[in-house]
This record gives C-alpha cells, structure tokens and sequence, in this order.
C-alpha cells in the first residue's frame, strides 16, 4: 500500500550507471501540503484527512506552500500533480514561482483540471522562465521554488476540487546531454513482462485517432490494474481545452488519479532503472520522439531475456508487445530526456524481483540504487561484482554510524539482490556502502514510516 509521504527528497541515481548532473524528484502529500502551508484562503483539511479542499461555504479559495529547497541546482523541471474535480463546473489550476533577482517570479500557470473555468490562464513566462506547455524550461539554474493552488466552483453545493500530491522532478539539461548510449545499449535488464488489454488510438476514433497516444497509453496502464475506463471517454477528459491538446503531461497523470492510480511526471536515465519500477509493480508511458516517431508514447511492457525493450505502441495496429530496433527507441527516448507517466496502483504489488540472485551481465562492480525507494519498511540492494572477492555491504545512518552489516564475507563473481529490512530503524535518510576488493560505492535510501 502506498503511503502517505511528507515532503519527499529523492537523489535518483541511475540504477545502473552513475550520472554527473542528478536527477531529483519532491514529492509532497497531504499531510505535508497541508503542514506548510504558507498562506492560504478558503480552504481545508477534508474530514478524511486525505486531501486539500474548498471550505463548505466558499466557492474561492487557495494554498500557498512554503518555498521548497532543491539539493543541486536545477534548469528544468516537471510539475504534477493528483487530485480530483469530477464536475465540469468546479476545477484547480497550479501555479508556481522561482527565484529573481532579489525576489521572486511573478506566479506561472503550470496546469489546471478539468475544465477550462477561469477568466485568465494565468502567465507562462517570466524573464528566463518560461512554462513550456507542460514542464519549466530556465536559461539559468535555480534551487528554489513555491506552489500555489487555486480551487473555484460555481456553487457550494457543488462538490469541492481536491488535491492530495504535489510532485517537481528536477534536472540539469547537460544530463541529457552527455547520455552514454554505448553504456544504455549495453544496458541488458532481466526479462519481465506486463500484460494489458491493448488498445489501438486510431480505432478508438477515426476524427481524433492521430492525436490521443497519450490518453491512449494511459488507458492501457489503467487496464494492466484491471480498471477498465472507455478510451474514447478518457481521451477527452484529457483533453486541455486551453491549448487545444490531448498530450499535455501533467493532465494524463491527473486523469488517472481520478481513477485511483498515484502518479507523477519524471524521467529515467537508463533501462534498468526503468525495470526496477516495473518490477516493483509500478507502470511507464515513455514520451518518445526521433528517430522513431515526431512525438509519441508508448507504455513500456517490460524487456526480452537477452534486454530487449518491449513496449504497447497505441499507434501500431500490431502494437501489443511490439519491439522497436533498441538504438532507435533509445535514442527517440533517452535523446528527449527520458520523460515519462510514473503510475502505482496503491495496492499494487512487485512482481519478479524474488529471486536472490538475478542473471545480469557481470563486467564490471556495480552498486544499483535501492528499490522501492522510498521504502517502508523492507527494500531490496542490487550489486554485482567480477571476480570472487571479499564483500561488504553495511547500512549506515547520516552521523555514520553503522546500523546494520548486511555482508561481510567471501563472495563468487554475479549480481546478487539484498532484502535490507529496517522495521526496527526510525524514519529518515540512510547511506548503503559497498565495498569489494579495492571498488567502493555508497548511496542514499529514504526509509519513511
């Protein structure tokens, strides 16, 4: 079951391969939203405690969040967000500002849901800040920002728009940049597979067929859960009545909030990061671009026993379990910046990650970043070693204090997973060091109760 998770600091480390430029992903649930906020006006706890509302007697209102911290400077970035307004006359729109000068932006519009209900968008740009659709696009590096939320209805006795996630994950566009593809290519993950009812775009409507592989995608993932949603329906509810698209990023992932998924816009750097949520039981839509397609996306479906990527490509007839050449879809992926729909079900669970030991090329010494991550309270360590050599694999607090020894032993050349329970562990961020022969190789984990 996912949990309900305060302010969320995530270095993500590549799973496999090391990145100069980290990637950083904040995520922010109710009870943290609600616990910073700033300012705010009309608004609410809901009797639940699961989420941000309108007071009872308001048809206005809104949230300011206390500025956010990034760990490394950042210049671009993608917003999301989940909440729920079912009612075409009752909606949110999400802004956020960055530093200045010596002050702050003016407020940007970064999205609304559902429909298109005020009586000004709202600015997209400021300076070198510009809102490009839907992810923040800055000439210079910044390290802060805010959230605002504004909810309207037309009458109170109109069920209120709610908010119960914030999420902005962070980047370095030089991350991109300097992407490895002989180290992606060579990048061979364990096989897995995940099935779905598979839905063509172009059968869903002949008017709008072209148009709708995002929706179209997401119909998929949301199939793979066993939620059943009518695509032509969905693709509409995804609509963005303002710039007259269907593909707008943070709209699909709050399409399916709707319909019980927790999700967020982020990005991957390599393949097997990309496994390891599917292992985990999460879902990926790719947003794809050249060589394969202008712009596309697809929901990946899982890798070949010899690391082939497997994807449902809604735009092919034949697209169920389809195989694109690996150099093309890398690039067409990893070229845009690996941007993707994160999707968990809250009672979904891993699948495929069991096994103690799992056939991956062994090269080289890796440490991969932990999964789940953030954890409660158990999560899995992968490493691999080339040679038979003395291991140790300890778990350590940020005072450096040793908490738990996990390995400490003689150990055969493979890749080996770790189960590292920490039930008896308070909450908090803890450090992984392995250490073989002369190699060694220390990350981060957030163990969060």
């Amino acid at each position: 079951m996912i949990k309900n998770i305060t302010t969320l600091f995530l270095l993500l480390s590549s799973v496999l391969f090391a990145q100069i430029y980290p990637d950083q992903f904040y995520v922010q649930r109710t009870d943290s939203i609600y616990a910073n906020i700033e300012s705010s006006d009309g608004v609410k706890l809901s009797s639940d405690g699961k989420s941000i509302m309108l007071k009872d007697s308001v048809n206005e209102g809104y949230f300011i969040l206390k500025p956010q911290t990034s760990a490394e400077p950042f210049n671009r970035g993608l917003p999301s967000w989940n909440g729920s307004s079912p009612y075409s006359n009752a909606g949110f729109k999400v802004q956020m500002r960055f530093p200045y000068g010596s002050g702050w932006s003016s407020w940007l519009t970064v999205g609304f849901w559902k429909e298109y209900i005020w009586n000004s968008y709202g600015s997209t740009g400021y300076g070198d800040i510009n809102i490009d659709y839907d992810n923040v696009v800055m000439t210079t590096y910044r390290s802060k920002w805010q959230y605002k939320v504004i909810f309207t209805r037309t009458d109170n006795n109109i069920e209120s728009p709610t908010i119960n996630k914030l999420s902005f994950f962070v980047s370095d566009s030089r991350t991109t940049d300097n992407i490895n593809y002989t180290q992606i290519l060579n990048d061979k993950p364990p096989a897995i597979f995940i099935p779905t009812g598979f839905i063509y775009q172009y059968g869903v409507d002949p008017q709008i067929g072209g148009s709708i592989c995002s929706p179209t995608s997401v119909a998929m993932i949301l199939k793979s859960y066993n939620i059943i949603v009518n695509p032509y329906q969905f693709a509409l509810d995804n609509y963005d009545p303002y710039f007259a698209m269907f593909g707008i990023w943070p709209r699909a992932v709050q399409n399916a909030a709707e319909h019980g998924l927790d999700g967020a816009v982020t990005r991957y750097r390599t393949w097997s990061e990309a496994r390891a949520v599917l292992a985990n039981g999460g879902r990926i839509a790719m947003s794809i671009g050249l060589p394969l397609y202008a712009g596309h996306l697809v929901m990946l479906a899982g890798f070949t026993s010899d690391g082939r990527p497997i994807v449902h490509d809604p735009a092919k007839s034949n697209g169920y379990s389809y195989i694109h050449n690996k150099s093309d879809l890398s690039h067409s992926w990893f070229d845009k910046g690996g941007v993707a729909y994160t999707f968990y079900h809250p009672d979904s669970v891993a699948v495929g990650v069991d096994d103690q030991y799992v056939d991956l090329p062994v090269n080289d010494f890796k440490l991969y970043q932990n999964y789940p991550n953030p954890f409660n309270p158990s999560t899995n360590i992968m490493f691999s070693i080339a040679s038979q050599q003395f291991v140790s694999l300890k778990v350590y607090d940020m005072l450096g204090n040793e908490v738990k020894v996990l390995l400490d032993e003689e150990m055969s050349a493979g890749s080996y997973i770790i189960n590292f329970d920490g039930s008896e562990l308070a909450s908090g961020v803890y450090l992984y060091k392995l250490i073989a022969g002369n190699r060694t190789d220390t990350k981060k984990m957030l163990l969060m109760k």
